[in-house]
């Protein structure tokens, strides 16, 4: 455990780690200057499309990895023996809690798509479609880890945040690199859609 820089959290994490992300540098926020004005409404936009493209990614990623895991998925991506960040938030819970539980999510989020991206250029190579999607889920991902962390900064002067990260599948078989794969994706779709449900109440114009 230790601090580091947020930055960190936007690059392609290679190995578990659990720490302590600094969400800007320096002893405390910088005021409002990280914010755009209208930081909410684009949290929001990027929340609900996360949760709409989920299900599409999971299917398509499973679709490229071909048998067993076309006709087995149940059986191979059952997610219950990998570690995700716990997400114990609800819509009654407090807007500062929410937020910080998101940020624990996504940071979680960003690194095992990483992971992911970098296994399925090496045994897809050709899968121009899932290798976009990977791609274009990463960047609304990081946008929305940036955004979260303005909102961290600007309304509660919370700047650092225990982060955990998932184990990486380097140096694993192809196999298991595509079943982690398939695992992760299918717990970020059964996920993604409780973020959305709690987030987006807090993140509606009043």
């Amino acid at each position: 455990t230790g601090v580091v820089p947020f930055v960190a959290l936007l690059l392609l994490q290679r190995r578990p780690v659990a720490g302590r992300a600094l969400l800007v540098t320096g002893s405390g926020c910088p005021g409002h200057s990280l914010c755009r004005s209208n930081v909410q409404e684009q949290t929001r936009r990027q929340v609900a499309l996360l949760n709409a493209t989920a299900q599409d990614l999971f299917s398509l990623y499973l679709k490229c990895q071909g048998e067993p895991f076309s006709s087995e998925s149940d059986r191979l991506c059952n997610p219950s023996s990998i570690f995700f960040p716990p997400f114990r938030v609800n819509r009654t819970s407090e807007r500062k809690e929410v937020m910080v539980a998101m940020y624990k999510l996504f940071a979680f989020l960003n690194a095992s798509l990483g992971n992911i991206t970098r296994d399925q250029e090496e045994l897809n190579p050709t899968a121009k479609e899932l290798l976009d999607r990977l791609h274009n889920t990463t960047k609304t991902t990081r946008g929305l880890i940036s955004n979260l962390t303005c909102l961290l900064c600007k309304n509660y002067n919370i700047f650092q945040v225990d982060v955990s990260y998932g184990e990486s599948s380097k140096g694993k078989s192809s196999f298991k690199k595509k079943q982690q794969g398939c695992q992760v994706l299918r717990k970020y779709v059964q996920v993604i859609a409780q973020a959305a449900r709690v987030l987006l109440p807090h993140l509606s114009p009043p």
